[in-house]
Parts: structure tokens; C-alpha cells; sequence
């Protein structure tokens, strides 16, 4: 058998990371096709080089562009080296505008398709993620639901594929790497924290960054934490996308915030580890946070991560500043927190190769 593994942004490159190791040790052939939708050394390259994973055998260097024109390259692409390639199996990982190009190109040309993170919802059309990922699940071949809630999701909507509750890779990543962290990395005294006593903040999503003032309500909702959390560092890993906004819609992020660019995995999971609270708008990172047992803030209005909501473990805080403070103590003041993983055992890549190949 011979697999196309599509990616194209840092989570992908993260979560295919276990897919692809576990592909090499099972002599598995495959290649990776990398769309460019990430492109940067700190976003990109920086994952295989500390993940010691090959560099990819294709990379389209879709770059940035607005949304269309960007789509259309990476179908025309992926078509391409598809059509030279012939795979059995083109696989998928998540709703980026690379997950539903390479859903497509397999798609047309008769390939199969097989989507990691299938069935996710956030029930909120007007996000482009939550198109990807519907349209993704409608015409893939092998769903693999990484939650118990993303399998009902997908029985509900009549998909008659095969369809595999398998956990989620990012369980995987976790469990191989953050034992080993600590001899690998050391970004606490890089950047002179103290453990659990600075909050780890991310912003990306377009959703967020592409408005003034959803962004805006956000910087007011840090600077009030910073307000009454005096104690604590704040540490802002910026995206190169929120950067540019920032500086577009001229706003100003508060003076006590540490801004440090991207980083790699392996510090990034560090800072996780040690961090006293997470506000993102990251779906990964609300995954990652809650294998870890870090409180998250969520600075959306839904999440297609449900699980992660039970018992406060995640709060979903919106964009007004207030909620946002609001969020962020009943965080602090939580005790006794009955902590829950339900994104797997870190069987996951074991349980998406075995079944493509008994299906194969």
C-alpha cells in the first residue's frame, strides 16, 4: 500500500507526526505533500527538524494569497503529484484550506480518502473551518472520530463510510515528546519564568484576527488580567497573521505582555506544561491543554472541542473583556478539578493504520 500524507499548517505537521513514524517502523510506503500554507522556518520547517521527520517529497509553496487563489494552487498541485504518484490513499488531518484541497484533488481523481479529526462541530457555518471539515467527512473514504461526541456527529449526519472511533494523534505527540522535554528544551529559564506563575496566550484564528474589534475586545480583556493577575507574567506567542493585523488596525498590545515569536513543538509544549492558565483560539491548543491538565480560556464564542467544557476544564469566554476576566477566575478559583481526557489513550495512529490496512 502507498499513502499521501497531506499537510500544510504546524498542527498538521504535529499530529501526522505519529502517521508518519508509524508508517516507516511498518515499512509503509508513503510521501508527503506539503501545500506551503505554513511557510515560515518558526511554522514550518522547525517541526521536522525537531521532530526528526523527513522533509517532505513535495512542497507547492502555496504561500499567501487570498483564500480562492490559494485553493485553486493547492488542488492543481496535489492533482499533479497524485496523478504521478498513485497512491491507494490520500490522508487528511483537520479543517484547513490544505485538508479540503487534498479531500478534493483525492477525491476527483478517484483516490481514496481518509480523514483524521472527522466529525468535528462547532455548528457555526460562518467559520471556513467548519465548512472544511464537513465537506472533508462527506467525501472521504475512512473517518477517524477522535471523540465520542465527533462519532455521533458523523452517524447523525448519515455518512455511510468507514467510520473509526480512534482518539487523536495530538495524544500521541504528546505522550512520545513531553517525557523527554525537559532534557531537549529549556524555554522556562530562556525566558526567565518561574513554573506556574505566567499565563500562556495565542491568537490566530481568522475569525478573531481579521476583525478590529473582536481583536480589540481581546487586548482589553488581557490588560484586565493583567490588572488583578499582577503576579504573573504574561506570555503572548504571537502568529504572524495577528502580528500583521495588530499593526494594520493600530492597536496596542498591553505594555506588560512578553511577546516572543513562534517556536517549535517541543518549547512550545513546555510552556504549556508549566503554564498557570492558556487563553487561545486554537482547537489544538484546547486539546493540548486539557492532556496536560492546564485550565484553558477559549477567546471564541463555540468550540468544536464540547468535551473539553465538562466540568470547566475549558471555558469558553467569547471576546468582551469582561468575560474574559470572568473566565479567567473562575479558572484560578477552581479546586478539586476532576480532570478528564477524552481524546484517547495514545493508540490513536495505531488504531488509523491498522484500519486502512485491513481495508486495503
Amino acid at each position: 500500500m502507498k499513502i499521501a500524507i497531506i499537510l500544510g499548517t504546524r498542527p498538521e505537521i504535529i499530529k501526522m507526526s505519529p502517521i508518519i513514524r508509524c508508517c516507516e517502523k511498518e515499512n509503509i510506503e508513503y510521501f508527503i505533500i506539503h501545500t506551503g500554507q505554513h511557510y515560515s522556518y518558526e511554522m514550518d520547517k522547525v517541526f521536522f527538524e525537531e521532530l526528526e521527520l523527513k522533509q517532505p517529497k513535495y512542497n507547492l509553496e502555496s504561500g499567501v494569497t487570498e483564500y480562492k487563489k490559494q485553493l485553486g494552487i493547492m488542488i492543481r498541485g496535489i492533482q499533479n503529484v497524485l496523478m504521478k504518484e498513485k497512491p491507494d490513499v490520500a490522508f487528511v488531518q483537520g479543517d484547513t484550506s490544505s485538508v479540503l484541497a487534498g479531500a478534493l484533488a483525492a477525491n476527483k481523481l478517484g483516490i481514496k480518502v481518509g480523514h483524521h479529526e472527522a466529525g468535528l462541530r462547532c455548528h457555526d457555518l460562518r467559520m471556513l473551518e467548519e465548512a472544511n471539515r464537513i465537506i472533508t467527512d462527506h467525501i472521504s473514504d475512512f473517518l477517524f472520530a477522535p471523540t465520542k461526541d465527533a462519532l455521533k456527529n458523523l452517524e447523525d449526519e448519515g455518512i455511510d463510510k468507514v467510520i473509526k472511533y480512534s482518539g487523536n494523534t495530538i495524544v500521541d505527540a504528546i505522550f512520545e515528546n513531553v517525557k523527554v522535554i525537559e532534557k531537549k528544551v529549556d524555554i522556562i529559564n530562556k525566558l526567565k519564568l518561574e513554573k506556574k506563575k505566567y499565563f500562556l496566550i495565542t491568537i490566530h484564528r481568522a475569525e478573531n484576527v481579521d476583525k478590529k474589534e473582536r481583536l480589540e475586545g481581546i487586548m482589553k480583556g488581557i490588560e484586565k488580567v493583567i490588572q488583578k493577575y499582577k503576579n504573573y507574567k504574561m506570555i503572548f506567542v504571537i502568529h504572524p497573521r495577528t502580528k500583521n493585523t495588530i499593526k494594520k488596525f493600530s492597536l496596542r498590545i498591553p505594555e506588560k505582555v512578553q511577546v516572543i515569536n513562534p517556536m517549535g513543538f517541543l518549547e512550545f509544549l513546555q510552556l504549556e506544561k508549566w503554564a498557570r492558565i492558556i487563553l487561545t483560539d486554537s482547537g489544538g491548543i484546547q486539546e493540548e491543554a486539557c492532556v496536560l491538565k492546564i485550565p484553558c480560556v477559549t477567546l471564541r464564542d463555540n468550540t468544536e472541542r464540547p468535551e473539553t467544557l465538562i466540568d470547566g476544564i475549558n471555558v469558553l469566554a467569547g471576546v468582551n473583556p469582561d468575560k474574559i476576566l470572568e473566565a479567567v477566575d473562575n479558572n484560578m478559583n477552581k479546586k478539586n478539578v476532576r480532570w478528564m481526557n477524552p481524546f484517547g489513550d495514545g493508540k490513536a495512529t495505531e488504531k488509523i493504520i491498522s484500519t486502512i490496512m485491513e481495508q486495503h
